[in-house]
């Protein structure tokens, strides 16, 4: 779902509707997928006050949402452009608060999330994008609890001093807390959001995860992290690549009299692009002396945008009069000083436009992420050019080998033009080749992979070790000390209807046995068992580790902490088994646990409906009779304690115990997300299964577990052998 089909809507000779294929990352990316899993496109065809009926195109089924010209103007061009996007973007122009455009947005945001609704399939998956349709994942949930949901924000989310000034912040936030996997461009910007969620909600988050309550009561985890966009890095080179766009490249510079050095400027006409610092700060380089028009000229386009907003009519008129009056202080007869053009280039000149460029300046005050600059840096098959990159852009996270600047710095830019200017051969050469490794190892097909990774689980993941994930495994063997952090059941073990049935699988043994043998690894188990049952599948004595209780009860080496409940914990222990044993004693194939400090309620062999029922029952009863009881959805088991403690709880003291520089984690349920959200850049997660999660990497089931911990033991030995594990890896 988008606010614009991937189509573009014209009108034959005979008066018929036809539609095109829209160029675009996002398209391309997305394609190959939809076709595949017989996909939807829901968004608006790009025409007022025209209906049309849902058809398909190249393979996919396309379902148009109609807007009237008065929603365009209110929902679209007010709330969206008018309100969001200046105040998504620092408030560099100011927002305008209407509450009719809020209404307009919210009908909109309810009619795009009724078609989706309309023609999503039982259980299916549903990714919708961007700004414009931030109500849609709780309208959708509400009409559809069935299916999963995934939201994707391309723009920047703003810190809360500023997010906290819309009329609207709650219900913006409660809108995207509808989705099960909520994606941003920087890892500041998921912080933004995640704070403002604990500001106006007081739900509580830990790393990535959000624990929310839905409309009905129930508890639910919300996955809010960092998911860059990228480009279709291939086809922009081969493009450039082409003989004809290599030949429109020479003609640019000859065109513009073969100066030295080409320096270029595309962008939205849009106040957050920084065009007019660009321009003062190369304009002033003129004044100075330090730049002349017959060696540098600046290539300036500014594609329309938003024509009808005042912010930007006012915007465009101001940019022509600092490009006239620039041209008009320094431009010679043979010599421009700007060449500026108002209008949209199709990808062909801009990839010659690209070739022709010696400098590339993205100068943003606020972007989500610039896809500009990637395009730059794909086009340069040659590995020449360079990239003078704002600070304020999500690219510059991922490319550092741009020259990276304040764009507010004047000063600054000016030096960093001088920069590019000067820079050598060689340093040109390689600073575009590490910048062409990165866009290619991260490109548009990668971004929409481990997304839909991320938020489907189970249907995107494979036999096998990904190779990623060995690569991964391979550079974590190399630190000096590392600690291997598992759950059991589920991760080690398959689970089973008895939990003194399970067995870890072949394989996983002997591998836990072969990473306690070497030097600066340690093991641990970390489970939701109570620690005498986790005894029973592993020996302390062999040198494990253990937590149980999620983190109540811990084994560390010598020492241990058994739980020693007062009078008060006892008696909350009384009233919990009692309400637990009369709401699922007469429900076949439930049945009751006991923990040292808490009971867990086990439905896996009564029937889904019963299951559900029970737990939300037993829930109820328990949350008003012993209100501020710990409560932890598992699969198929709902868990209360008299002590408050999680997996991340757990982990952060092992890590503390141990020492470890790095730690590999693995677990597959929703308690195991606590110790995710623990582990920092350095560490490894591994989710087992489906379901939307905060690890980075994932596998089907616990054989690949012993697959991963194998190899993770045979990278280690190695990395022993050779002396290599006493600091971070060469690579």
């Amino acid at each position: 779902m988008s606010n614009r089909l991937p189509v573009d809507h014209f009108v034959n000779d005979d008066g018929t509707d036809g539609w095109s294929t829209s160029p675009g990352g996002l398209v391309t990316a997305l394609e190959p997928l939809m076709r595949a899993s017989d996909g939807a496109w829901v968004g608006w065809p790009g025409v007022a006050d025209k209906e049309f009926e849902p058809f398909e195109n190249d393979g996919i089924s396309i379902v148009p949402v109609t807007l009237s010209s008065a929603e365009l103007e209110e929902y679209y061009e007010g709330f969206s452009n008018d309100t969001l996007w200046p105040l998504y973007h620092d408030v560099i122009s100011p927002p305008a608060f209407h509450r009719e455009w809020w209404e307009a947005y919210v009908r909109v945001n309810r009619r795009f999330a009724e078609a989706a609704a309309a023609v999503a399939a039982t259980g299916a998956t549903v990714w919708v994008h961007d700004y414009q349709l931030q109500l849609v994942p709780r309208m959708l949930r509400s009409l559809r609890p069935d299916v999963v949901i995934g939201f994707f924000n391309h723009i920047p989310f703003p810190p809360y001093g500023i997010y906290s000034q819309l009329p609207w912040r709650k219900q913006i936030l409660d809108g995207l807390l509808g989705a099960d996997l909520i994606g941003f461009q920087r890892i500041a910007d998921a912080g933004n959001f995640t704070r403002a969620v604990r500001r106006l909600f007081g739900y509580a988050t830990r790393g990535a995860a959000i624990d929310v309550v839905d409309p009905d009561g129930r508890p639910r985890r919300v996955i809010a992290k960092q998911f860059p966009i990228s480009i279709d890095a291939a086809s922009f080179e081969n493009l450039a690549r082409r003989p004809d766009i290599q030949e429109r490249a020479k003609q640019i510079r000859e065109d513009l009299g073969n100066p030295k050095t080409i320096m270029l400027g595309v962008d939205r006409l849009d106040y957050t692009k920084g065009i007019g610092h660009r321009i003062k700060a190369y304009g002033e380089l003129l004044r100075e002396g330090r730049l002349s028009v017959e060696d540098v000229t600046l290539v300036q386009v500014a594609s329309p945008s938003r024509e009808r907003v005042g912010a930007y009519m006012a915007l465009r008129d101001e940019i022509e009069l600092a490009v006239g009056r620039l041209n008009g202080d320094y431009s010679t007869i043979s010599n421009s000083a700007i060449s500026y053009y108002h209008r949209g280039y199709p990808r062909e000149e801009m990839a010659a436009l690209y070739l022709a460029a010696d400098v590339m300046l993205v100068t943003a005050l606020r972007d989500g992420m610039n896809l500009v600059a990637k395009e730059y840096v794909a086009a340069r098959f040659d590995a020449d050019g360079v990239l003078v990159l704002s600070e304020f852009a999500g690219a510059s996270d991922e490319l550092k080998q741009a020259i990276l600047i304040n764009p507010h710095d004047i000063e600054g830019v000016k030096n960093a033009i001088m920069q590019a200017v000067e820079m050598p051969k060689r340093e040109r050469s390689r600073r575009m080749r590490a910048l062409r490794k990165r866009v290619f190892d991260n490109d548009v097909a990668t971004w929409s992979a481990s997304f839909l990774e991320t938020l489907t689980g189970g249907a995107a993941v494979q036999g096998g070790v990904p190779e990623n994930l060995v690569s991964a495994l391979r550079e974590l063997s190399a630190n000096e000390t590392l600690l291997v952090a598992l759950d059991f059941d589920g991760t080690l073990a398959p689970h089973v209807d008895e939990p003194d049935d399970a067995r870890a699988v072949e394989g996983a043994q002997d591998a836990v046995k072969r990473l306690l043998e070497l030097p600066g690894v340690r093991v641990a188990l970390v489970s939701g068992r109570a620690l005498v049952s986790l005894r029973q599948v592993a020996d302390p004595a062999d040198g494990v580790l253990l937590a149980g209780s999620h983190g109540i009860e811990v084994q560390l080496d010598d020492s241990g902490l058994e739980i020693d409940l007062d009078s008060a914990e006892l008696e909350q222990l009384e009233t919990l088994a009692r309400v637990l044993e009369r709401i699922s004693g007469p429900v076949a194939g439930t049945w009751i646990e006991k923990k040292p400090a808490g009971l867990a309620l086990h439905t896996r062999q009564a029937t889904p409906e019963d299951g559900i029922g029970v737990q939300r029952e037993a829930k109820a009863q328990v949350e008003e009779l012993l209100p501020g009881l710990t409560i932890r959805d598992g699969k198929n088991v709902l868990e209360f304690s008299v002590r408050a403690s999680t997996k991340g709880d757990a982990l952060a003291q092992l890590r503390e115990h141990t020492g470890a520089d790095a730690v590999f984690y693995a677990g597959d349920d929703v308690t195991d997300e606590d110790a995710f959200a623990e582990l920092g850049p350095d560490d490894l997660g591994l989710k087992i299964g489906p379901g939307a999660s905060g690890a980075r990497f994932r596998v089907r089931g616990p054989e690949e577990v012993a697959q991963v911990l194998a190899l993770l033991a045979d990278f280690r030995a190695s990395a022993d052998a050779h002396g290599e594990a006493n600091g971070p890896s060469a690579e």
